[in-house]
C-alpha cells in the first residue's frame, strides 16, 4: 500500500495574514493526521509574500504541537542556507520535544534568490556542491560518533529520520550513495522523474538508516465534488506558479474559472508541463489519477501538495484524497 502525506508551503492568502496561514496549516495537519496521512512536511523558501515557511523548524514545532501523532518534518531545509551543526540543534530540539515524529529532508537548493541567500548566510562562501559533507557532518552530529570532534547539543543521539530531496539526478545519487530515503520533488519539477527514481534504486547501499530504497515523489491533488470545481480550485495555485515563472511572486490569489484558458496556448502548455504529475478532479477522477501515477512509478510513498484559497476547500480535498488512497487500498 502507498503511503500518503502533505506538503505544505503554508501559504499567505490575498487579504490574509502569516498568522492566519499559521492557523490555517494547524488545521491542515490535524485534519490529516484525523485521515491516516503519514508525514505533514514544511518547505523552507525566503524573501516571497505568498509563503511563510520561512523558519521551517519553528513551523515544524507549530504544526507538531498541534497534532499527536503523524510525523512531522521539513520538505526541506535548504542547507546550504544553514551551519549542519545549528539544524543539528534544531532538530534534536524537535526530536526531545516530539520523540519519534520528526523528518528532516535536505535539499542544496537556495529557496530563495542570490541577493536573499546572501543575506541568510551572510556570504556565498558555502558551496552547493559541498552538500553531499555537509548531509554527512549532519550524519554525525545525530549519531554522536566523534568524527567532528563537536557534540550538538541538543542533536547527539537524537531520532531524527533523514531524507534527501530532488529535482535532478544528484539527489538520487547521493541517496543511493548513502542508503537514505529519496523524495523528488515531481509537483513542480517532474522532468527527471522516472530517470531519478531508476538510478537511486539501481544504485542503493543498503545502509543503517534503510534496508532497502524507499522512494517518494510529490504529486498535486485538488480534490472536490466535480471535475469543474477541482479545476476552479487549482486555478489559485496556477496563478502562483506563473507570478513566480515570471518573476512576480505574491500572495495566493482568489480562484479564477477558466484560467488556463485566460492564459493563451504558451501559458497554458507551461502549466501543463509543470503540474504533470497532478490529479484535479472528482473523487472518481482524483482516484483514476493517482493509481495510474502509482502504477507508472512504483513510489513507495505520495507527498501530496495542492494548496487552494479557500481552508475549507483544502480541508476537503484532504479528506477526498484520504478516502482515494483508502479505497485504492482496498482495490489492490
Amino acid at each position: 500500500m502507498t503511503q500518503y502525506s502533505i506538503h505544505d508551503l503554508v501559504p499567505v492568502r490575498e487579504g490574509g495574514t502569516v498568522a492566519t496561514a499559521l492557523a490555517d496549516t494547524a488545521a491542515y495537519a490535524r485534519q490529516a493526521e484525523a485521515h491516516g496521512y503519514s508525514r505533514y512536511w514544511i518547505a523552507e523558501h525566503h524573501g516571497m509574500p505568498g509563503i511563510a515557511g520561512g523558519a521551517t523548524s519553528v513551523v515544524i514545532g507549530h504544526v507538531a504541537a498541534a497534532t499527536s501523532r503523524i510525523r512531522v518534518g521539513a520538505g526541506g531545509i535548504m542547507l546550504p542556507n544553514h551551519a549542519p551543526l545549528v539544524v543539528a540543534e534544531q532538530f534534536g530540539t524537535l526530536d526531545a520535544l516530539f520523540p519519534g515524529r520528526i523528518d528532516l529532508g535536505l535539499g542544496r537548493a537556495p529557496g530563495s534568490d542570490q541577493r536573499t541567500a546572501r543575506a541568510l548566510r551572510r556570504s556565498l562562501e558555502s558551496d552547493p556542491n559541498g552538500f553531499p559533507n555537509d548531509v554527512m557532518e549532519l550524519q554525525s552530529y545525530f549519531a554522536d560518533d566523534g568524527q567532528t570532534g563537536i557534540r550538538a547539543v541538543p542533536g547527539a543521539g537524537a531520532d531524527v529520520a533523514i531524507w534527501i530531496l530532488g529535482s535532478s539526478l544528484f539527489g538520487a545519487q547521493l541517496a543511493a550513495m548513502l542508503g537514505l530515503p529519496y523524495a523528488f520533488a515531481s509537483h513542480f519539477a517532474p522532468d527527471a522523474l522516472d530517470q531519478a527514481i531508476a538510478i537511486y534504486r539501481r544504485d542503493f547501499r543498503p545502509s543503517a538508516a534503510l534496508e532497502r530504497p524507499h522512494v517518494m515523489a510529490g504529486f498535486n491533488v485538488f480534490a472536490a465534488d466535480t471535475d469543474e470545481e477541482a479545476r476552479y480550485l487549482a486555478s489559485s495555485m496556477e496563478q502562483s506558479f506563473v507570478a513566480l515563472r515570471t518573476g512576480n511572486p505574491g500572495k495566493m490569489q482568489p480562484p479564477v474559472r477558466d484560467y488556463r484558458a485566460s492564459l493563451g496556448p504558451q501559458g497554458a502548455a507551461m502549466l501543463e508541463q509543470v503540474l504533470s504529475c497532478s490529479a484535479i478532479g472528482s473523487p472518481a477522477t482524483v482516484r483514476r489519477e493517482i493509481a495510474a501515477f502509482v502504477e507508472r512509478t512504483g513510489v513507495d510513498e505520495l507527498m501530496i501538495a495542492g494548496a487552494t484559497y479557500d481552508p475549507e476547500a483544502r480541508l476537503r480535498s484532504i479528506a477526498l484524497t484520504a478516502e482515494a488512497m483508502q479505497e485504492l487500498k482496498l482495490a489492490a
